[in-house]
């Protein structure tokens, strides 16, 4: 308030004076009341501060790095263990495909076989370290393995087309019949000549 307010609420000049020497200008009640509503607001905010800090203060720091590593450490034994079963995956059916014609039962001897010592190439086919493993369980254990087929001749007859006439190009059966036909009227009149 102004010393002219005073007056204009009944005071002398003089006790105008002596309230405005004692108290100095004085602040509208409304600009009090924002500034009692700051110190409310800020006085709230440093209680939730404090209410924040003591609940950092009950977490275990320590614990929740070593939560941390802990997880970081099964994330990579989850990735190594996948990253084993997809490579054991992709060398079981390597080796079945290399198996196939060749064994009688390509899961027995898969499991006979060093999976350690075989290497991959990029499209999955096995590229080394299996022959000799074959080699030595073939001269062990034969009866594992499919015999393996030599081209061996077939009696004459056996293949279709083949018969008495090997020197002869083949021919039909028609004309073997005309053949034979014009061979039997030929000597028929040799004989009547002779005859």
């Amino acid at each position: 308030m102004k010393k002219e307010d005073l007056i204009a609420l009944g005071l002398s000049e003089e006790q105008a004076d002596k309230v405005i020497a004692g108290f100095g200008t004085m602040v509208p009640k409304s600009r009090l009341d924002d500034k009692i509503n700051e110190v409310k607001d800020l006085t709230n905010q440093l209680k939730e501060r404090d209410t924040q800090l003591n609940d950092l203060k009950k977490i275990d720091a320590a614990g929740l790095q070593t939560k941390i590593e802990e997880l970081q450490q099964q994330n990579e034994t989850d990735k190594a263990e996948y990253e084993a079963k997809i490579k054991d995956t992709q060398l079981k059916s390597a080796l079945k495909l290399a198996l196939a014609s060749k064994v009688h039962d390509t899961d027995l001897v898969t499991g006979l076989i060093d999976k350690s010592t075989i290497e991959l190439d990029e499209e999955g086919n096995v590229k080394k370290g299996l022959d000799e493993q074959i080699k030595t369980l073939r001269e062990s254990k034969a009866f594992l393995f499919t015999p393996e087929t030599e081209e061996k001749p077939l009696p004459k007859g056996t293949k279709p087309g083949e018969g008495k006439n090997d020197d002869k190009p083949s021919t039909s059966i028609s004309a073997q019949i005309a053949q034979q036909l014009n061979t039997r009227s030929q000597s028929s009149e040799t004989k009547t000549i002779w005859d």
